[in-house]
């Protein structure tokens, strides 16, 4: 791709495969009823955004969730089984994918996340695929509840570019989220929308002449 010299990739459904049905299914068992409005892609209760920017702590989320599910018996683990249930895992090859781009590209990982997701996450790719982070993949793996940020709000776009004094015209904005491709837009950057399931991020790299 001309003049892209930076790519800011986003996790869960892009590198990662997360499943919101999935997760539906599973508070509806915990008794919570509206699923679909409380917690879907696009959006969701106030709650998953204040855990994502680290404004509530695991244990108030889990208290918010049994006050949604109207059910203080709701034990830690079960709470956090429903909500993991979210993470599928690394499509393919992608981790050896993402090695190739960076070999061609500044590289960057923006990802709306919080803490339970995350440790289940490091768990995950420690067992499965013998690294304990992020570090050799990207330049730098950005989280939204260790930035206090979280996406589309421009102001998390803003924050990598300044830390990484990247040039907003020479860099790409990977997310499978049109909200948060427009809050990349507004921030200056050249966006993709990832629309094919991330097992194929490959073919989807090489169809836009990143790779």
């Amino acid at each position: 791709m001309e003049k892209i010299k930076n790519i800011i990739f986003d996790y869960g459904n892009v590198i990662f495969e997360i499943n919101f049905k999935r997760t539906q299914a599973a508070l509806l068992q915990l008794g919570i009823a509206n699923v679909e409005e409380f917690f879907a892609h696009k959006k969701h209760n106030p709650i998953f955004d204040n855990f994502e920017t680290a404004a509530i702590t695991p244990a108030e989320f889990r208290a918010e969730i049994r006050a949604a599910a109207n059910n203080t018996n709701l034990t830690d683990a079960q709470i956090d089984e429903a909500w993991n249930s979210l993470l599928i895992g690394v499509s393919g090859n992608n981790h050896e994918v993402l090695l190739d781009v960076k070999k061609k590209y500044r590289t960057f990982l923006l990802s709306n996340n919080n803490e339970i997701h995350y440790d289940w996450i490091i768990n995950y790719i420690k067992k499965e695929f013998g690294i304990a982070n992020y570090d050799n993949h990207f330049e730098k793996a950005y989280f939204s509840q260790h930035m206090r940020l979280r996406k589309p709000n421009v102001n998390i776009f803003e924050q990598v570019i300044k830390e990484n004094n990247l040039n907003p015209q020479e860099t790409l904005f990977i997310d499978d989220s049109p909200q948060h491709i427009e809050g990349a837009k507004k921030a200056g950057l050249h966006t993709l929308l990832m629309d094919v399931h991330p097992e194929k991020l490959n073919d989807f790299l090489h169809q836009h002449h990143i790779l």
